[in-house]
């Protein structure tokens, strides 16, 4: 089977050295990710196109297959086709008559040609002769050039031709890899996973900085969705989660800061800590989900007031987006229901935050402040490979990891529904419950204590980290399903 992936039309008009490189960057970021799923892969940059070759034909792998490049930034669109030698344009009609025809009874349709090549032939003349053909010798509802049912793709290019069965839609974007790292702020909510995944699908290296309020639930619900993120749109390159204590300083705030000041002052607090974080990891940018005047702390002249304790550039995604974008988008992303569910913490709230902070009131306030505190949670960051984020988990708690089921368990698929849906979870002896893991931290009171559970997802990373979080809460009858 074949796929032609086409690149995010910004990426053609660049110059040629620029090009180049990003299609090799794409290339690479492509083979990473495909060649687990299929290690005969053959792939091939051109100059306008990257081909796919795979020799698998079971559903659930070309579905995998898909679902990378659908999610993988940097491409327009990819087509499925079916490859021919060319002939002649008599020839071309009968294949595509015999690729397509069937799914035309009944529809309008029209024929469009693209051609790369020297022929005796043009790309209108191909596009009259075969959907004359079609529309004679086929039971179609006719040609209709203008909002047809059906678009009939045929591609020539030099001495083959290709009928395109299906086409796909792609993120668009730059390839991760072609521009800076960034280091994005994230509390698991709309915002902050969104703009994360804006960064992503621009081609920035993401990694995720997470300052700890103080909730262990909220800690782990913002590893799951960054783990989620990072291997959907962004798993050709390895990042870091970090993790900043946060508790204390929330605590210096609430003790020594005016009330109406305190949320422009924790924002403060967190970008002094950010700028060290990024410039640790070389990352020359910070991300934020923050939108004009969506919450206090956000109008013109508090981001102002804000932004003035770091050089660091400040990038945020979201700046004029309205709420309901921005929840769409965490929708068609797969991050809604985690920001729903995820659980909440909030260390600061003032009865009557400021909407326009003044340098010199902030600057007093902070006088007040014990600067060694922030000091120290910075130097308490733990910086963590993403992918590895289970054995992080892990290693405070002895999770039992098995390749096989047990007779008596009942095998709790953790798996996001998408998944799910792609590859369903069949087992002959053992009964398989959903349920998606960013509902595990509500549902977990449905576990039966008596009842042996193995969680299962694709690759062992989720399962394992939410199997050590339901031991810690006492959940002694949870271990891990992981196929070898």
């Amino acid at each position: 089977m074949k796929f032609i992936v086409k690149l995010f039309p910004e990426i053609i008009i660049k110059s040629k050295p620029v090009r180049k490189k990003f299609i090799k960057q794409l290339r690479d970021n492509l083979r990473k990710l495909l060649i687990p799923i299929d290690p005969e892969l053959h792939i091939v940059r051109e100059w306008d196109r990257i081909t796919i070759e795979t020799q698998c034909r079971a559903d659930a792998d070309i579905a995998a297959i898909l679902a990378v490049l659908s999610n993988t930034p940097g491409i327009a669109h990819v087509i499925e086709v079916a490859e021919y030698p060319l002939v002649d344009v008599h020839d071309i009609y009968e294949k595509v008559r015999d690729a397509v025809g069937d799914s035309l009874r009944g529809k309008t349709f029209a024929v469009r040609c693209k051609r790369t090549g020297d022929h005796d032939f043009n790309s209108n003349e191909v596009e009259r002769y075969v959907g004359g053909g079609l529309n004679q010798y086929s039971e179609t509802g006719g040609v209709r050039l203008k909002d047809p049912d059906e678009v009939v793709r045929v591609e020539v290019r030099k001495n083959q031709f290709f009928v395109v069965k299906q086409r796909h839609e792609g993120l668009g974007g730059y390839p991760i890899g072609t521009v800076d790292s960034v280091v994005s702020l994230i509390s698991g909510g709309f915002d902050s996973t969104v703009s994360s995944y804006m960064t992503m699908k621009r081609g920035m290296r993401t990694h995720f900085c997470f300052f700890n309020l103080g909730g262990r639930e909220h800690e782990v619900g913002v590893k799951e969705v960054a783990l989620y993120l990072w291997q959907k749109f962004g798993a050709s390159h390895r990042v870091k989660f970090i993790s900043v204590p946060f508790e204390d300083v929330v605590a210096e705030i609430l003790k020594n800061v005016e009330n109406s000041q305190m949320g422009v002052i924790l924002k403060r607090m967190m970008l002094r800590a950010a700028e060290q974080v990024a410039a640790e990891l070389e990352a020359p940018a910070l991300v934020t989900g923050e939108a004009v005047s969506q919450v206090s702390s956000q109008t013109l002249t508090n981001l102002s007031v804000i932004d003035q304790v770091t050089d660091t550039l400040v990038l945020r995604p979201l700046i004029t987006t309205d709420k309901l974008d921005i929840i769409n988008t965490a929708s068609r992303i797969g991050t809604e229901q985690f920001a729903a569910n995820m659980p909440e913490y909030c260390g600061v709230i003032s009865v009557k935050p400021t909407t326009r902070a003044r340098p010199e009131r902030i600057a007093a306030e902070e006088e007040k402040f014990d600067f060694s505190v922030l000091e120290r949670a910075v130097a308490s960051a733990r910086y963590i490979n993403i992918d590895k984020l289970a054995d992080e988990e892990v290693s405070h708690t002895e999770v039992e990891v098995l390749p096989i089921p047990l007779a008596e368990a009942v095998v709790l698929d953790v798996r996001h529904p998408d998944e799910v849906d792609r590859k369903p979870l069949r087992l002959e002896r053992n009964r398989v419950a959903c349920m998606p893991f960013y509902e595990l931290h509500k549902r977990c009171v449905e576990l039966d204590r008596d009842t042996v559970y193995q969680l299962y997802c694709d690759k062992g990373v989720m399962s394992r980290l939410h199997a050590a979080h339901l031991l810690e809460q006492g959940y002694d009858n949870i271990k891990v399903y992981r196929p070898s």
